[in-house]
């Protein structure tokens, strides 16, 4: 179940729906929660106990661009029940706007990663990844087994063919019911990963769903993530870029232009809220 939108002005709303107690908002024309990573593994604690099936997703500036632009990412963060900030640069674009927004509020899966770990080695929670090569995943869940071995691991290459009906995507979602998860990790870069999950939600089990990028590379050890203080200062992007010009030069430098028009429109909006206070 979907939750409500929020009302564009004002930016901020008290939380509706299944989701934890908190705010959202919306910037840059999406709408985002107040959550931080905490309340993120919360709220996964509450939905598979209470054995529901859930979409936790999250923006950043590449995802706030191509929502804009695909049809299929837009129906994925319309079925969201939560919606993590991963970008302190956004956040600081919101504190500008005077929204109650704090470097807190920054919440991805490598914010979380360790906590949410231990907690799945505690509860036994069944993790299932979808998404990068067969080797990399082999190694990630052999690595994350050695030191969670309460939790249980399984991955999937994200090579196949996932188009809707074929026979390659249905022995992908036999497996995944099969193995029953609690949480489910798809992880095929985006927008790919959320038109996949957004195309098959109803033929998935009922658990957690995540769209996360490169996490098992990054536990594989094939890609090293930027260190957690360039993302508190808000230079992770620039880490990244330096480590990788020629991937994401367009993403970081180019693409943010897009946006122009809805920060634009968003100071407008804040201009009118002081005026009225």
């Amino acid at each position: 179940m979907s939750r409500t939108a929020v009302l564009s002005e004002p930016a901020v709303s008290t939380a509706v729906a299944a989701g934890p107690k908190s705010q959202r908002l919306r910037l840059l024309g999406q709408c985002v929660d107040l959550v931080t990573p905490i309340q993120v593994l919360d709220h996964m604690a509450e939905t598979i106990r209470a054995g529901r099936r859930a979409v936790v997703a999250n923006h950043n500036l590449n995802s706030l661009k191509l929502v804009r632009d695909n049809a299929l990412m837009r129906a994925f963060y319309d079925q969201a029940e939560l919606v993590q900030i991963d970008s302190t640069p956004l956040i600081a674009f919101g504190r500008l706007l005077g929204l109650p927004l704090s470097r807190a509020h920054r919440s991805t899966y490598l914010d979380w990663r360790d906590d949410f770990w231990m907690r799945a080695d505690r509860l036994g929670w069944r993790v299932f990844y979808l998404g990068g090569t067969a080797s990399a995943g082999d190694r990630a869940v052999a690595r994350l087994a050695g030191r969670y071995p309460g939790a249980v691991i399984e991955a999937r290459s994200g090579y196949f063919d996932g188009t809707p009906g074929s026979s390659d995507n249905a022995a992908v979602l036999d497996r995944i019911a099969a193995f029953g998860p609690d949480v489910l990790m798809v992880g095929m870069g985006m927008p790919r990963q959320e038109a996949w999950i957004v195309q098959h939600l109803t033929a998935l089990p009922p658990c957690v769903v995540l769209n996360v990028g490169a996490a098992f590379d990054y536990e594989a050890g094939v890609q090293k993530p930027a260190p957690r203080w360039t993302g508190r200062l808000g230079l992770e992007w620039a880490y990244r870029l330096i480590h990788d010009p020629r991937r994401l030069f367009r993403r970081y430098c180019v693409e943010p232009w897009s946006l122009a028009g809805p920060a634009l429109a968003d100071v407008g909006a804040a201009l009118r809220r002081r005026r009225q206070a």
